[in-house]
């Protein structure tokens, strides 16, 4: 009913192991969905939820899987923390990989790339977004430096970051240009569209608390959150932002920010705080 009413769904097919598995991404298309989880786990169905099946991964695979999108009729693409990016169009019967090696593989071999964090390279993302033309932007688990891929892409691109402060986030606009949110609160804009490295600074009211994530309603209108119920609002585009006060009796950190189209928009928070955009 649009996020108005929600009900616990069990899985049976995750929950006869002695594992206790943690789901990392979530993505729908229609009636099919799919779910990747720790340890190595994937579940699709293909009614709506109702039944979930779980397909078999090879024990090879790099890293753990923390995204998964449905990009078509039977088909989704999924991402590793280690940069591996394997596409299905069968439902999950075969995998392609997309990236001909793991982002410490690239890093290793490209170290003296001036990439500066590098060297240190633990091999694992701490955040990966997606951009709706299939683009990736991912960020060192450090916060030290980021990393793109788009389609056609043999390796992970690492990219120095241009900001003093560690990085918290990125992730795509609505005109296809990044945002980047560093740790302590600072909200940075890329300097036109597409892939670069060039970022201006945008004032933001985070209070000091940091901001955790970015969700584009449509190409003026975004929501930033955060920290200590922080909710931030621009209408044109990201040049400026304004505090919406009504998150602030809201005793939560705010995580995540997701607009399904311009009309269903959600906040995910901690202790089962959601919120739900009402225009």
């Amino acid at each position: 009913d649009g996020g108005q009413t929600w009900i616990p769904r069990s899985i049976p097919s995750a929950e006869e192991e002695d594992f206790n598995y943690r789901f990392n991404s979530i993505s729908f298309r229609g009636k099919e969905g799919w779910i990747v989880g720790k340890p190595a786990i994937l579940l699709y169905t293909s009614d709506a939820g109702e039944n979930w099946k779980r397909i078999p991964l090879s024990a090879q695979l790099p890293g753990d899987m923390v995204y998964i999108k449905a990009t078509g009729e039977s088909s989704a693409e999924m991402v590793t923390n280690e940069g591996a990016i394997y596409d299905t169009s069968n439902g999950g019967y075969n995998w392609r990989a997309a990236v001909q090696e793991t982002v410490s593989a690239t890093l290793n071999r490209t170290v003296s790339s001036g990439i500066s964090g590098a060297s240190y390279y633990t091999g694992t993302f701490n955040t990966v977004n997606r951009s709706p033309d299939g683009r990736y932007v991912a960020v060192s688990s450090r916060g030290n430096f980021y990393l793109t891929w788009e389609p056609g892409q043999a390796y992970w691109q690492p990219h120095n970051r241009s900001v003093a402060r560690r990085i918290q986030n990125m992730g795509w606009r609505a005109d296809g240009g990044l945002w980047l949110l560093v740790r302590g609160g600072g909200l940075y804009l890329s300097k036109g569209t597409g892939m670069t490295e060039e970022f201006e600074e945008v004032p933001v009211q985070s209070r000091g608390f940091g901001i955790l994530d970015v969700g584009y309603r449509s190409q003026d209108e975004a929501w930033a959150a955060g920290g200590s119920g922080i909710l931030l609002k621009t209408t044109n585009g990201g040049k400026t932002w304004t505090r919406d006060k009504a998150a602030d009796n809201i005793a939560a950190n705010l995580y995540s920010v997701k607009f399904i189209d311009e009309q269903k928009g959600f906040v995910l928070g901690n202790d089962g705080v959601l919120l739900r955009y009402l225009g």
